[in-house]
């Protein structure tokens, strides 16, 4: 015997009245994942940013106690003045931002009968305040004689 058409059409409504609502839910979740993944990766992106941006500062750091340690050296070598403490002049372009701080001490000794003298000098590079995320300091020590 057949089914009557008129149950058949009351069990479908009574299935799709059940569904009412799933599609609605499932579509929040996909919204609220995606929001989620938008916004690991917006923070994934900055973190980046930052760190390559402190590289870079590191590297100019470098460059900024590099050239104070080659000023010592000069200043030296050339010239015999060996400052306990002095300050770099300007630097140009993008390490002008940068604060040198050159050291110096002398040691004079005999060695095979000459008297040699050495100089240790210490270079050091900052920018930024201590503490603080912009922060940079680099140091470099050269013993010449």
């Amino acid at each position: 015997m057949c089914p009557d058409r008129s149950s058949v059409r009351i069990e479908r409504r009574v299935t799709l009245v059940s569904q009412r609502g799933v599609s609605i839910v499932a579509a929040i979740f996909l919204l609220l994942l995606l929001a989620g993944l938008a916004a690991l990766m917006s923070t994934l992106s900055m973190t980046q940013h930052a760190t390559s941006a402190q590289d870079v500062q590191g590297s100019r750091a470098y460059q900024a106690a590099r050239a104070g340690v080659e000023w010592g050296v000069y200043r030296a070598l050339r010239d015999g003045v060996c400052a306990s403490s002095a300050s770099l002049p300007a630097l140009a372009d993008d390490l002008q931002q940068f604060t040198v701080e050159v050291k110096c001490t002398e040691t004079s000794t005999t060695e095979a009968g000459v008297s040699v003298t050495v100089y240790r000098i210490v270079s050091v590079a900052t920018s930024g305040a201590l503490g603080r995320p912009n922060y940079v300091e680099r140091q470099l020590e050269a013993i010449v004689g």
